[in-house]
């Protein structure tokens, strides 16, 4: 039986240092992509394996790490679920997905780790937690949150600019003449959270357009699924507000709108716009095309259990890290856009920054 192919074996193949291949199989972002990939096709060709049992258990670790979001049905979630899956395999790691529900009580075990015998680390995105709970969790368990119900210096979070990307889209609408911009799903009111901040960067979208802010416009929402975005649609008719323009904060409720918009008699985009916010897949083949902020849903993975490895390794090694991921508008044809395209692989939208 052949021996098994070693680091080492990997590192002359390729042309390179053990500790190259290291830092490659681990994904630290200081290694060209030249380099990056003579490596991986290195691994490729002797077949090499990462011994992970042994790994851990040298480190007197689990090899696992947590994912807990509200709800996997939610296509950003399941989405997002995939993207942490492949960044931790490429650090040897296996992850445990949880489903809150945006229940507190199930928060609360997830920041503390369930039983922390079975997991190294947590990446959670709360909806339900108190300021309390994230200010007195016990810091021994490294934990990366995501969203933005959070309290600054409490534990490492990756992001977007939802205020930023919310007063884009809005100036898309308004530069397309919109005037009329309803909220689905906005807030004025409460704690931070991702609604309130896509509804602050709609309102100064407005305040620079010395547009009137009209609250009637800001709607909210049950929940944010499919049959919320049609039921505020049917709600929004029937008090007769007639908006021109929708702008939804999450793609279900741009779907669900889109679906009672048809029913009702309307058009999109002749007689009004739809945006939707998190680029789910199902936008792509919508008709019409969804016009959407796209957040760059890998890089919030990589950067998730990046910063989740660096706390396992380094629990207590510098200060609480906030890492803002990009986003892009990707412009179709629910707002305008010539995207008739939406089966080719390749074909997003057109992007702007």
């Amino acid at each position: 039986m052949a021996a098994r192919p070693r680091i080492k074996d990997v590192a002359e193949y390729a042309g390179v240092s053990p500790k190259t291949v290291s830092n490659v199989i681990n994904d630290y972002e200081h290694v060209s992509e030249a380099t990056r990939t003579a490596v991986r096709e290195a691994i490729d060709a002797l077949g090499y394996r990462v011994n992970i049992a042994g790994r851990q258990l040298r480190r007197g670790r689990t090899g696992m790490i947590t994912l807990a979001v509200p709800e996997l049905d939610v296509a950003y979630f399941s989405e997002l679920a995939k993207h942490v899956m492949a960044a931790a395999d490429r650090r040897g790691l296996t992850v445990l997905i949880h489903q809150t529900g945006g229940v507190r009580d199930r928060e609360l075990a997830a920041l503390h780790g369930f039983d922390a015998q079975f997991t190294d680390g947590v990446i959670l995105s709360p909806l339900s937690l108190l300021q309390r709970d994230l200010a007195t969790r016990d810091t021994r368990l490294p934990v990366v949150l995501l969203g933005e119900l959070y309290q600054a210096g409490s534990a490492d979070h990756v992001g977007i600019d939802n205020v930023r990307a919310a007063r884009e889209a809005t100036e898309h609408l308004l530069a397309r003449g919109r005037r009329r911009i309803a909220v689905l799903g906005g807030s004025l009111k409460g704690r931070q959270s991702t609604d309130r901040l896509r509804t602050k960067g709609y309102c100064e979208a407005l305040r620079a357009a010395r547009v009137p802010f009209e609250s009637e416009l800001v709607v909210s929402v049950g929940a944010f699924h499919w049959q919320d975005g049609a039921r505020a649609v049917c709600e929004v008719l029937d008090r007769g507000l007639r908006p021109d323009a929708l702008l939804c904060l999450n793609d279900h409720l741009a779907l669900g709108a889109l679906r009672a918009l048809h029913e009702a008699g309307l058009q999109v985009p002749a007689d009004l716009d739809v945006v939707g916010f998190d680029d789910i897949e199902a936008g792509r083949f919508s008709v019409p095309s969804l016009t959407t902020i796209a957040p760059d849903k890998a890089a919030i993975a990589t950067s998730a259990v990046s910063l989740l490895v660096d706390r396992i390794d380094q629990p207590t090694a510098g200060d609480v890290i906030e890492h803002i991921v990009e986003h892009r508008l990707l412009v179709r044809e629910s707002s305008g856009g010539t995207d008739r395209t939406p089966f080719s692989p390749h074909a997003g939208g057109t992007a702007t920054s």
